[in-house]
């Protein structure tokens, strides 16, 4: 193949993926590499024979590489040369123990460049056909199922615009010829060469030695990931029509709903509830959990099962997702309900108010102390209006359908020792005023 072919090949193909985008912004992301390079050299032809779409370039200075300064300056000067527009960020990372800094420094990159992309617009990175290789064999590692194996689409929503990766049909090899044809000078980061980060060790010592063996094996496992990704695009249609037929309006799902649908599909079911609620993507042994400690417990049970950063409920022969919430005061809170209206927020974010109006609590008496509680005593009794004798504060919880964990969550209204009002729920018939009273509510 000669050099003209190789460069008019990455050109066609650059061009081919960009026709299918509407005119916008792009946004590369330039890390001075070989990959990136010759990106900015076809990008930089591209908008200068396509109307509509601009053309910048953004480097994130990760600070982690002594020689992370030059090569700032080094993709200042190309930039300039070819009056590209850059953006610098420069970053400051910290890891927690145990975290990837791999995958810190990725994330906080992609926040970076998130914030330069403008509605509609285009981040536009150099990944390619033997980094779409690594990235499976990565999630082969981590035992994914479609969703892993479908590594890197070549377009997806992103921030506030797409994601595009023009060049995920292209191999390494393919651009070093294209680079080499223009005679670029690109940086080497020594850090690629560090065996210890998993991606290194692949690209240096697996992939090679497949390629050997088999030449096609990046355009065949491109192809695999690219079947993955239709699998899993299958899974999410059948998920979001099954979810559509157990979820109840308040968002939790029904036990009846999901006992009916075979074991692989409600699986399917969960990871795309939990997905879509949590962005969180369980595993196997999750899955399990759910279905042995939450939904088959036993009957009288209130099975719970901590998930991400929430909890799996049950409850009323529904299925919840209860997110963790902050605590609430534990001790009576003295308020006022004096003036025509008043107010304060919970320190869950909820809004406590109250007016003057028809049908609302009596005013407390001289003697009377008002104060807000969440922690009841404990068989608490209560006439409601429009019922006859007193009920317990359990049995009117359970008449109303309220969760048992969002029971403790309920302002409660004392007039002294006397439960007045349960906020939302009802007041005590003994406290009604019909004519000037206490409205209180909480949003």
């Amino acid at each position: 193949m000669g050099v003209l072919t190789v460069t008019d090949k990455l050109y066609a193909h650059l061009e081919q993926i960009l026709s299918l985008c509407e005119p916008a912004p792009l946004l590369l992301g330039y890390s001075g590499g070989v990959d990136s390079h010759l990106l900015l050299c076809l990008l930089n032809r591209f908008v200068r024979e396509h109307t509509g779409f601009t053309l910048q370039a953004v480097h994130v200075h990760h600070g982690l590489n002594p020689k992370a300064d030059s090569w700032a300056r080094h993709c200042e000067a190309t930039c300039a040369a070819l009056g590209v527009p850059l953006l610098l960020e420069r970053l400051s990372i910290h890891r927690a123990p145990r975290q990837s800094l791999e995958a810190v420094a990725r994330d906080l990159r992609y926040q970076a460049m998130a914030t330069h992309l403008v509605s509609g617009g285009y981040l536009v990175t150099a990944h390619h056909q033997d980094d779409q290789l690594e990235t499976l064999l990565l999630a082969l590692k981590r035992g994914s199922g479609p969703r892993g194996l479908s590594a890197m689409p070549v377009s997806q929503p992103f921030a506030s615009g797409v994601l595009l990766r023009p060049l995920l049909g292209i191999s390494r090899a393919e651009i070093l010829a294209g680079a080499s044809s223009h005679g670029l000078q690109w940086i080497e980061d020594d850090s690629n060469q560090d065996s210890r980060f998993d991606r290194n060790y692949l690209r240096a010592e697996i992939v090679p030695r497949l390629q050997q063996r088999w030449p096609e094996f990046a355009a065949m496992a491109s192809r695999s990931s690219q079947l993955c990704g239709e699998q899993e695009q299958l899974c999410e249609e059948l998920a979001h029509s099954d979810l559509e037929a157990v979820c109840h309006p308040d968002g939790s799902l029904t036990l009846e709903g999901l006992c009916r649908l075979s074991t692989l599909r409600r699986q399917n079911l969960l990871r795309h509830w939990l997905r879509r609620e949590l962005a969180l993507v369980p595993g196997f042994d999750l899955l399990q959990r759910i279905w042995l400690e939450v939904i088959s417990a036993r009957p009288d049970a209130t099975p719970e099962l901590k998930c991400g950063t929430a909890w799996i409920r049950r409850h009323a022969h529904r299925l919840y997702l209860v997110p963790q919430l902050p605590a609430l005061p534990t001790e009576p809170l003295p308020i006022t309900l004096d003036g025509e209206s008043g107010g304060f927020y919970l320190s869950d974010g909820r809004h406590l108010r109250w007016q003057r109006g028809s049908g609302g609590l009596r005013k407390p008496l001289a003697h009377e102390t008002v104060t807000l509680r969440f922690a009841c005593r404990g068989g608490e009794r209560i006439r409601i209006a429009g019922r006859s004798g007193s009920r317990s504060l359990k049995k009117l919880w359970q008449e109303c359908e309220v969760a048992p964990w969002l029971r403790e969550r309920v302002p409660l209204i004392y007039y002294g020792e006397q439960l007045v009002q349960a906020v939302g729920y009802f007041c005590a018939a003994d406290a009604l005023e019909s004519d000037d009273g206490v409205i209180i509510s909480v949003e």
